[in-house]
This record gives structure tokens, C-alpha cells and sequence, in this order.
């Protein structure tokens, strides 16, 4: 159902029609909005066979995004969960966070393209270091910055997540430092994407380490500039990013 112009009002209707039978449900671009993730969240607290959501597109702002959250915290079907490119800020952010310290059924989240900064990284950190469910956490373009920090440390500690994209998050050289530091204790993590951050020399040198103790991560996507850094080294587990 994706591109339809659904609107709230259809959300509505969907939902409180025979979209209980439904596992999967896309309604991606759609001006749903706030008001239309009233009823959305609702269903997802009695639902029990939609397993996958997707809301790409959809204009939903921190109270949407909160509603939805709430109804994670009860729901144990939805295992895919994708908000990519709303308008959701640090306060969602934090919803969402809380509500996976609860949840136990959603493997998958996507929140790319939200404006969720330093702190919003910081409350996704805190979830992930109780969360044992969530094994793919995309985070593209979400300006988390110093966030990446509080991630890195919540790997040392987090046993679930295998895929973990961090691409186009200002992240630095503390950050990539942090990020090496943790891939030496993390032995679940198999994907990592680092690329468009200005990691810097010193921060690719940390991670080039990282990869001579780690033995489970299999990909990992720097910026281009660091191939210079790696070298061949790691060829078979490192592409680096080009247009």
C-alpha cells in the first residue's frame, strides 16, 4: 500500500478493518502522520500476526513516534520495525530506546534519517545494552556524532546485534576509537558501516587493530580515504565507500 496517499483517516480504517490477518504491511509514503499512528499503535497492542511495519516517508514527528513505542512495549509479534526518514527527534528517540529495554520480539529497526543527534544515540546506547532481541540497527544519517561513543560501549556488552549501520553520523576520531575499542571485546557484530564519517587517520589505525584481534566481524565499509590507512590487509573484509 505504499504510495497511495492513505492519510491518517485511511490508517484508520485499515487498521480497525482486516489488517489483523496481515504479517507484513507497508505504508510507506503516505502522509500518515501523528494522527495517523493513534490507530496504528493501537492495533500493534492487540495485533498478534504482523510481524513486519514499514512507515517510510510519512511525516510521523516525536508524538507519533511515542505512540508507537508504547505499543512495542506490549507487542511480541512485530519482529521489523522501519521509520526511515521522518521527523522524529531526540524525544522519539528516547521512546523507542525505553521501549526496547522492554520489548523482545523486534529483531530489525530502522530509524535513518531522523534527527535524533548526540542524545538520541545516547538513549538508543542505553537500550542496547539490555536489549537481547535486536540483531539489525540501521542508524543512517541520524547526526549522532558523540553518540557513537555511548553505542561502542553498549557493544562491549550487547551479545544480539550482528548488523549495526552508522554511515553519514559526523562521527570523529573519538568515536572510531571508541568503535575499535569495542570491536576487539564484541563477538557478535558481522556487519559494520562507517562510511561518509571523518574518522580521520589515527581513528582508521584504531580500527585497523580492531580487525587483527576481532575474528567474527565479516564486513565492514569504511570511507574510500581509508584505504590508504588498511591497505590490503583486510581485503576480504573491508569495501570502501565511492560514489
Amino acid at each position: 500500500l505504499s504510495v497511495n496517499r492513505v492519510g491518517a483517516e485511511g490508517a484508520a480504517l485499515l487498521c480497525g478493518g482486516s489488517i489483523h490477518s496481515l504479517r507484513t504491511l507497508d505504508l510507506s509514503i503516505n502522509n500518515i502522520a501523528d494522527v495517523g499512528c493513534t490507530k496504528i499503535a493501537e492495533m500493534l497492542k492487540v495485533n498478534k500476526r504482523l510481524t513486519s511495519l514499514s512507515l517510510r516517508f510519512n511525516e510521523i514527528r516525536d508524538g507519533g513516534c511515542t505512540m508507537i513505542a508504547e505499543a512495542l512495549k506490549t507487542n511480541n509479534s512485530l519482529t521489523r520495525l522501519d521509520l526511515y526518514y521522518n521527523e522524529i527527534s531526540e524525544e522519539g528517540a528516547r521512546a523507542i530506546a525505553e521501549a526496547l529495554k522492554i520489548n523482545r520480539s523486534l529483531t530489525s529497526l530502522d530509524l535513518s534519517g531522523n534527527p535524533i543527534f548526540v542524545e538520541g544515540g545516547r538513549a538508543i546506547a542505553e537500550a542496547l545494552r539490555v536489549n537481547n532481541t535486536l540483531a539489525d540497527l540501521v542508524l543512517y544519517h541520524n547526526a549522532i556524532s558523540e553518540g557513537a561513543r555511548a553505542i561502542a560501549e553498549a557493544l562491549k556488552i550487547n551479545r544480539s546485534l550482528t548488523t549495526l549501520n552508522l554511515y553519514g553520523n559526523k562521527i570523529s576520531e573519538g568515536g572510531a576509537r571508541a568503535i575499535a575499542e569495542a570491536l576487539k571485546i564484541n563477538q557478535s557484530l558481522t556487519s559494520l558501516e562507517l562510511s561518509e564519517n571523518p574518522i580521520s587517520d589515527e581513528g582508521g589505525r584504531a580500527i585497523a587493530e580492531a580487525l587483527r584481534v576481532n575474528s567474527t566481524l565479516t564486513r565492514l565499509e569504511l570511507p574510500r580515504e581509508m584505504r590508504r590507512i588498511l591497505g590490503e590487509e583486510f581485503s576480504s573484509r573491508v569495501t570502501y565507500f565511492s560514489f
